[in-house]
C-alpha cells in the first residue's frame, strides 16, 4: 500500500473517530474498515493511542477519553461492556442480574461482577475493575427481544433480588408491561413459555391484573394446576395471585 493511500486511510479513520462522542467506546467495526485497509488503520490507531487521543480497553476495543475539571473521565461500565454484546453488528447478549435490577429501580445494590446473558456465546470480561461473567439466556437474544428478556429475568428473580420491596417492585414491572404494544405483549408471553413455571405464573398474574382481556391461556395451560409458587406476594399487593397459585 503506497504512502498516499495510507494517508487517506489515516485521514478517514481520524474523521470517523472525531465523530464519536468523548467517553464512548468503539471497535474496528464501528470505523467501517475494509480488509485491505486494516494494516494502515491499525497503525493509525496505535499512533492515536500513543498521542493519548484514544485509549485501549482490550484487543480491538477502544474509547475516547472525556476530560473534566477533575481529570479524565473513563466510560461507564455499560459502555465498556457494550461492544461485547454484539457480533458482526447483531446483538447476541444483554446485561442481566443485579446491575440490570439496579437500573430498573428494584434494588439499591450494585454488583461487584456483572452478569451477561447470551444463548450462543459464553461472555467473560476482566478489564481493570470491570468483571463480567456469563449466564445462559433462555432464548436467542436479538435487538427486538432483549428488553422483554430483561423484564422476564426480573420476574424470575423477584424472590432473590436483595433489598427488594414487593409492592413498588410490582408497580415497576406493571409500568414496564403497560409500555409494551400488543405485539410485544404476545411475544413476552411466548418467550415466557421457555422460562420456569414460577415466571409463567407470575407473568400471568401481572397481565391479568393489568387487563383481563389479555389472552393468558397459553401461560395457564403450561402450568401444573397442583403446583404452588411461593413468591412472598400478598393478595393486597397483587389481587390476581389466587388463580395462579402464587403465595
Amino acid at each position: 500500500m503506497n504512502y498516499i493511500c495510507s494517508m487517506n486511510i489515516a485521514k478517514k479513520i481520524k474523521g470517523k473517530i472525531k465523530l464519536i462522542k468523548n467517553g464512548n467506546t468503539f471497535t474496528y467495526k464501528d470505523l467501517a474498515i475494509k480488509k485491505e485497509e486494516y494494516t494502515a488503520a491499525s497503525k493509525t490507531i496505535e499512533r492515536l493511542i500513543r498521542e493519548g487521543r484514544i485509549k485501549r480497553i482490550s484487543t480491538g476495543v477502544f474509547y475516547k477519553p472525556k476530560q473534566t475539571i477533575f481529570g479524565e473521565l473513563k466510560p461507564d461500565e455499560e459502555k465498556i461492556i457494550t461492544p461485547y454484546l454484539f457480533k458482526n453488528g447483531k446483538r447476541i447478549a444483554y446485561i442481566t442480574g443485579l446491575l440490570l435490577y439496579n437500573k430498573m429501580g428494584l434494588t439499591t445494590q450494585i454488583p461487584k461482577e456483572i452478569s451477561i446473558a447470551s444463548n450462543k456465546k459464553r461472555i467473560y470480561i476482566s478489564k481493570g475493575n470491570i468483571k463480567a461473567s456469563a449466564v445462559k439466556s433462555y432464548v436467542e437474544v436479538t435487538d427486538e427481544n432483549y428488553k422483554l428478556l430483561e423484564l422476564l429475568d426480573a420476574i424470575k428473580d423477584i424472590k432473590k433480588i436483595p433489598d427488594l420491596d414487593k409492592k413498588p417492585a410490582i408497580k415497576i414491572l406493571t409500568d414496564k408491561i403497560l409500555k409494551l404494544n400488543s405485539k410485544q405483549k404476545n411475544e413476552l408471553i411466548n418467550i415466557a413459555l421457555e422460562y420456569p413455571p414460577r415466571v409463567r405464573a407470575f407473568l400471568g398474574a401481572l397481565l391479568e391484573n393489568i387487563d383481563k382481556k389479555i389472552d393468558t391461556t397459553s401461560l395457564d395451560e403450561s402450568l401444573n394446576p397442583l403446583s404452588e409458587y411461593r413468591l412472598g406476594i400478598s393478595k393486597e399487593t397483587l389481587p390476581t395471585i389466587e388463580k395462579w397459585n402464587i403465595k
